[in-house]
């Protein structure tokens, strides 16, 4: 079956965009504080270190809502507990708008993380147990792909809209996906495996059933790949604008120059979407992250516009398709009682990774450190996870998921 015939069955199609409706609103939510930090670092005079703070908040707060929604899953379903996810996100990024200090403002984004990391392993999970074998890995990257329009519409909320109507707009711009919610509930069905499975289990012996002999490797394979790709991920392209206005263009000039590098993010995804049934999920993941390493190595040390901005498109390209192999790798590696569960816990290893690296970023920015060093420390993280997956992955393409 050809992307074009999975895309011509109304079922599959409904799915595919609704679950990916839903990744764009994460998504955007996600890349608007990038935009907003930028800006509220000027408007509240904040140092380095409440930027870090403010960054990784967020990510706190998705790696408690991934363990906790991707448990959720296994038991009460995918279909409500991605819709409870999505409403959670979007109410309390609508009342960030309403922060009048930078402590009300971090509690907010802590409860919108929540939301947010729990809606993602969810969403992969329903898309991969509801699409047929051949197309599996294919449906996951492009409902990944989802991810690039998120943060696409994020540099142009932030590039016409922030500049003329402030940071709060884009908070309630952020709100908008709680009325979608109200949509998906009618649009999307349960996914056949998860509705056939009658045995509901403990969340100490799912935990269990993902450290067992059977699933042990593939546990310890993808905690470390999640950490360092999460760790790369938010540790750059959280810190992207303001290393920009460090390099010494103005704010405007660099939402712009990221919205350029962001556009990149989308035929990442497509390639990615094309090799992994082609060649398959180790060769996608193991490629482009060896490639986004040295990318990172070039974007540290450029320095004319020309070198950034060629870095950062190459940087955003096979980032985001490695993450589209991420995401459809991940559920392919558990049986359906603990999919949701295993998924779940290997996206909240990797938030960790995303709550440090933007504070450790914070850290040796504030204390003069050179860009070109703090790239040379995501290219070695980056290495590591290429590294987990070379030895100790397993090819999942064409198996059939139990």
């Amino acid at each position: 079956m050809s992307t074009l015939a999975m895309l011509r069955n109304p079922k599959q199609r409904k799915l595919l965009f609704s679950a990916g409706l839903s990744w764009m609103f994460d998504a955007m939510d996600v890349g608007i504080i990038s935009f907003i930090v930028a800006a509220l670092a000027i408007d509240w005079n904040l140092s380095p270190g409440q930027v870090g703070v403010l960054t990784s908040i967020n990510s706190v707060g998705m790696a408690v809502g991934a363990a906790l929604a991707g448990y959720m899953a296994d038991r009460y379903g995918r279909k409500s507990v991605l819709l409870w996810t999505l409403l959670l996100f979007s109410a309390a990024s609508g009342l960030s708008a309403l922060a009048a200090s930078f402590t009300v403002l971090c509690a907010l984004r802590f409860i919108a993380g929540v939301g947010l990391g729990g809606e993602l392993p969810v969403a992969s999970t329903l898309v991969s147990e509801s699409m047929p074998v051949k197309e599996r890995g294919r449906a996951v990257v492009l409902l990944e792909s989802f991810w690039a329009g998120g943060w696409i519409l994020a540099a142009l909320i932030a590039y016409f809209v922030i500049p003329y109507y402030g940071w709060k707009s884009a908070f309630i711009i952020g709100a908008v996906p709680a009325l979608y919610a109200l949509y998906l509930r009618r649009a999307i069905e349960d996914s056949p495996k998860f509705i056939r499975q009658e045995l509901k289990t403990s969340f100490l012996h799912k935990l269990q059933s993902v450290w067992s002999a059977d699933y042990r490797r593939s546990t310890i394979m993808l905690w470390v790949l999640w950490f360092t790709v999460v760790f790369s991920y938010y540790g750059m392209f959280l810190w992207l604008p303001t290393v920009m206005v460090m390099k010494g263009f103005s704010l405007v000039k660099s939402f712009q120059y990221v919205l350029i590098m962001t556009l990149a993010q989308l035929p990442g995804y497509f390639t990615a979407a094309y090799f992994i049934e082609k060649y398959g999920r180790k060769f996608v993941l193991v490629t482009y992250l060896l490639l986004t390493a040295v990318s990172a190595i070039w974007f540290g040390s450029a320095e004319s516009v020309g070198m950034l901005i060629a870095a950062g498109i190459c940087l955003s390209f096979f980032n985001l398709g490695a993450w589209g192999g991420l995401y459809a790798y991940t559920p392919e590696l558990y049986p359906t009682s603990t999919r949701s569960t295993g998924v779940g816990l290997a996206a909240s290893v990797g938030r960790i990774g995303g709550i440090i690296a933007p504070l450790l970023v914070g850290m040796l920015v504030g204390w003069k450190v050179e860009i070109q060093t703090i790239f040379i420390l995501f290219f070695v993280t980056i290495i590591v996870g290429a590294m987990a997956v070379l030895f100790l992955g397993k090819e999942t393409k064409g198996k059939e998921l139990d």
